[in-house]
């Protein structure tokens, strides 16, 4: 008999097990059955894998917080949408098996190009080229018919939402009459997208004798891939060329198709579809109730209100028309009066300043020349003063050193001056300088 171990010693042994024959990581191809975060940034999986809805495999992950964030950014940015369970993921784990906590996996990384796949890539080209083309919003240049009375469908006469469709229409409550007209179109398999266009075609054709107010593409439920032909390029530009407003009913709750996109209006199922319909039946109904009430309303008032006001004006206008004759009389003799007498006042008044400001001229240009010639007299005796002649008459002279004022010069014993009186140029030696204090 085997020595007995403990449960640690079996859990490290397991450990060293599987880490000494796996591989360091590993590709694996696995649902998110469940996905959670923590408040430190990490994430907890539960992957699993169905056969047919029946679950054959489960296995605990971990993707640390510094891991996570980068995995998640790229996943989006990619994909256009986050993480999340029911997700089936393309991702590289490595294999760990702790003492305490068991097997699980961690995650490193996380391939979205997988989970976008081929499907989503090549939904995602048409898409950005119908929006290349400028196909995607097309259709919805189209104003909705106030009352959308004629409908061409495009449906099988027995799928369960055609059924739905005519049933809401023509057991509507309210009573409407919608005059409907079904193109047969086979709505999934190898046919379909030919079918549909070639349905779209002949309704442009008839619009030529008969006129359709609405374009309508209904189908009932199903599973994804039945939806697959609603994402096809060539269809998606054929109901975006369409000289009709598209309204789409394919009915799937969940998933937007390239179809819907390019559609004027998207409803979820079929009976949303006739709902919609008859929704703008009954708002149009009550817009013309609300006008036909408001109109009766306002021609009543109108007519009382402009009864009494034509019997008022009749009234009044005599009166006012006797009372403003007198008026405008009385105001223009009043106006004519004070015209003269304005006017007279106002050339005495003009007289009179002109006379003030001849008198005012006449002592400005006296009292300016006096003060001018007061000016250049003390201007002339400035003059005078300032002048060097008039220095020297008084016994000053001036001395220089090579045609410099002996202040601005340093100057040396043995160093010859020149020096200027009224009459006379005195040349003389520097014998001896000595400092003065004044």
């Amino acid at each position: 008999m085997q020595r007995p171990l403990s449960l640690f010693e079996l859990n490290q042994l397991i450990q060293q097990t599987l880490d000494s024959h796996l591989e360091p990581v590993y590709w694996v191809i696995a649902e998110i059955g469940e996905l959670r975060g923590s408040a430190r940034g990490h994430a907890y999986l539960e992957l699993v894998e169905k056969n047919d809805q029946q679950l054959i495999a489960k296995i605990r992950a971990n993707i640390w917080a510094y891991t996570f964030r980068g995995i998640s950014s790229r996943f989006t940015s990619i994909t256009g949408q986050e993480l999340k369970a029911g997700m089936k993921i393309l991702a590289q784990i490595s294999v760990q098996f702790h003492e305490i906590y068991g097997l699980s996996l961690i995650v490193k990384d996380i391939d979205p190009n997988f989970t976008l796949g081929e499907k989503a890539r090549r939904r995602q080209e048409v898409i950005d080229r119908l929006t290349k083309e400028g196909l995607l919003e097309l259709n919805k240049q189209f104003p909705l018919p106030k009352v959308p009375q004629k409908v061409a469908i495009i449906s099988s006469s027995s799928a369960a939402g055609f059924g739905d469709f005519v049933n809401q229409v023509e057991n509507n409550r309210h009573r409407y009459r919608i005059h409907w007209k079904l193109y047969q179109a086979t709505l999934q398999g190898d046919r379909a997208v030919s079918s549909i266009i070639q349905a779209i075609h002949q309704i442009e054709e008839d619009q030529l004798n008969n006129r359709f107010d609405l374009l309508v593409i209904i189908r009932g439920g199903g599973a994804q891939i039945d939806l697959d032909c609603f994402d096809d390029y060539e269809l998606a530009r054929s109901i975006a060329n369409t000289t009709l407003p598209v309204i789409t009913g394919i009915g799937h709750e969940r998933d937007e198709t390239v179809a819907d996109m390019v559609a004027h209006t998207k409803m979820k199922t079929p009976t949303a579809v006739a709902e919609f319909i008859l929704s703008g039946l009954r708002d149009f109904e009550e817009q013309l109730e609300q006008y036909l009430k408001r109109m009766e309303r306002t021609v009543a008032l109108y007519l009382q209100k402009e009864d009494r006001y034509l019997l008022d004006q009749n009234h009044l206008l005599k009166q006012l028309f006797t009372h403003r004759l007198m008026q405008e009389r009385e105001i223009l003799q009043l106006k004519q009066f004070r015209i003269k007498s304005l006017s007279q006042n106002l050339v005495k008044i003009k007289a009179s300043h002109l006379g003030h400001l001849e008198v005012n001229l006449k002592k400005d240009v006296k009292n300016l020349m006096a003060r001018e010639n007061l000016k250049l007299e003390t201007l002339s005796n400035d003059l005078q003063k300032l002048n060097p002649q008039q220095i020297l008459k008084k016994g000053y002279t001036r001395t220089e050193i090579e045609g410099k004022p002996i202040n601005q010069v340093k100057l040396s014993k043995g160093d010859k001056i020149t020096t200027f009186t009224l009459n006379q140029q005195i040349q003389s030696k520097i014998e001896n300088i000595d400092p003065y204090e004044s």
